[in-house]
């Protein structure tokens, strides 16, 4: 460990340099609240998404790569706004028509039109708080509503009332003309409906702790800034929030930038110091745009972990965080194999590259590790000519491939052959079209059945690999990627495929020669 803690002062992945940049804000010392405090934030106006595990994924790495760096205890708080009043009604829920009814409550005071828990925004929290405990993060998880109501944020919500004019000075210039004739950082919630409204505020008492705002037919009521009386716009009440929490270190995304600037502001007007920032880029769905909770356009958590294991997606967050990255179906077998990738490579590494290996970031430096490698793109394909949904019938030909695999000592293979079915099943045959041999195909279809029956049945995965080559050559294609190319269309039914080499090796040789008799013959290799 002092090995690693000594590399870890150099290590230039981007959770060592934040890392570093935090244990400077701290200088080097614990807090007076005991602990250096990251933070993540959550709006569960709709449900929890990809961009919300990433965030808790990427500063949990942050933290561990500081706690590498430091012995200064820290903690993780999972913050959920689930007191904000309701816009609008999310498009992917079910019971919209209820839900219109409530608009303007807080989340938490909405039924919950999914109907299994006390209200929407209970049941958006712990749908996150299900999935952080899956996959085993170290968090704790803090309620807007219990905040507010039980009098944590009292002190901070005094200080805003204390020194309202100079909040509302930074925040005016960044309003129209119309919002900056009624703008208030307070949100008073209606004693008689229990909305939280945006209404104009016309007297504030700093010693009473009162604010005095004006009804739509005029009317005027008095109510308390604290106890959950009022709640706080969302840029004050962010600033507000690193206040009274002394919150060191929370990331956000590039479409915050300004937020956090003007965030950053009111915290030193209350008295804080902003905590430490990253700025990460979107993730855009299929068409390019930025994905959201309330359209429901990105990947669902649950859907990324149907077709592929958590730590993919763990790394799909570490890579480039400042690029802005497509988050579809299409990119998860890659992510897959990429994460594969850097697991098997991690033991043989040394210490220094260990830490800018994605597998030990992911893994809190405890990787697993066992013998029995095969890439996802392989066990895909595997299915895919096998054309089964059936485990059992994989295993048989990776036990034959693998003699060291088997159930028992390979886990890992065994949960991607899951994944793998699922991927197979919903995208992979549906989308399966079988092309017929032109005749200069024919020829080296046949020239390859030819090669293939001369070579050893234990040949590897190489020795294949070359001889697929060298047919490639013989024959009148524009270049060997033309070659491959016609081999996945043909005897795959895709446009894209594996290594051939390491697919016959893994499907068997014979398996392989009787595919080829099939295409050559014209058959339909489909079923």
């Amino acid at each position: 460990m002092t090995d690693l803690k000594d590399h870890a002062q150099n290590a230039k992945t981007w959770p060592f340099a934040e890392a570093r940049s935090l244990l400077k804000r701290v200088g080097g010392k614990t807090p007076e609240k005991g602990f250096v405090l990251f933070e993540t934030g959550y709006g569960p106006s709709g449900l929890p998404h990809i961009g919300t595990f990433g965030e808790v994924a990427r500063t949990s790495m942050v933290r561990h790569a500081f706690s590498l760096l430091s012995d200064l205890p820290s903690k993780l708080i999972t913050f959920s706004d689930d007191m904000d009043g309701l816009r609008k009604v999310p498009d992917n829920i079910p019971n919209p028509d209820m839900m219109a009814e409530h608009l303007g409550m807080p989340l938490t005071t909405i039924p919950d039109p999914f109907g299994t828990h006390e209200s929407f925004g209970h049941h958006n929290n712990a749908r996150l708080k299900a999935f952080l405990d899956d996959f085993g993060f170290d968090y704790e998880f803090l309620s807007s509503t219990e905040c507010y109501k039980s009098g944590r944020f009292d002190e901070a919500l005094l200080g805003v009332l204390e020194r309202y004019d100079a909040v509302i000075n930074v925040i005016l210039p960044t309003l129209g003309e119309e919002r900056r004739a009624t703008y208030s950082p307070f949100l008073p919630v209606c004693p008689k409906t229990g909305q939280v409204l945006q209404a104009p505020v016309v007297e504030r008492d700093t010693d009473a702790g009162t604010i005095v705002y004006e009804d739509e037919d005029g009317a005027k009521t008095e109510v308390p800034v604290t106890g959950g009386h009022c709640k706080l716009q969302w840029k004050a009440d962010w600033a507000m929030r690193w206040t009274a929490l002394d919150v060191d270190y929370e990331m956000s995304g590039k479409d915050l930038i300004d937020s956090v600037k003007l965030s950053g502001k009111i915290c030193r007007i209350l008295g804080g110091e902003p905590p430490v920032g990253f700025t990460y880029e979107l993730f855009l769905d299929e068409n390019g745009e930025k994905i959201s909770k309330s359209r429901g356009n990105g990947l669902m958590v649950e859907e990324w972990l149907r077709y592929a294991p958590p730590e993919s997606l763990s790394l799909f967050m570490y890579q480039k965080p400042k690029t802005a990255k497509r988050l579809f179906f299409d990119i998860i077998p890659r992510t897959v194999d990429d994460y594969l990738s850097h697991l098997s490579s991690l033991p043989q590494q040394d210490d220094a590259k260990k830490l800018d290996n994605p597998a030990w970031h992911i893994h809190q430096g405890a990787p697993p590790h066992e013998e029995a490698y095969l890439s996802f793109s392989i066990l895909l394909n595997l299915a895919s000519v096998c054309h089964t949904e059936d485990k059992a019938v994989l295993w048989h030909f990776i036990s034959r491939y693998r003699s060291d695999a088997s159930l028992e000592a390979a886990p890992i293979l065994d949960r991607l052959l899951d994944y793998a079915i699922n991927y197979y099943r919903d995208f992979v045959k549906p989308a399966k079209n079988y092309r017929k041999a032109t005749d200069d195909e024919k020829a080296a279809l046949e020239d390859l059945l030819s090669v293939l029956g001369g070579i050893a049945d234990d040949a590897d995965a190489e020795t294949i690999q070359t001889e697929v080559y060298e047919v490639g050559k013989r024959h009148p294609f524009p270049d060997l990627k033309a070659w491959f190319k016609a081999l996945y269309e043909i005897l795959l039914g895709q446009s894209q495929g594996p290594r051939m080499g390491s697919f016959i090796a893994l499907y068997g040789l014979q398996e392989t020669r009787n595919l080829i008799k099939r295409a050559i013959a014209g058959e339909d290799l489909a079923h």
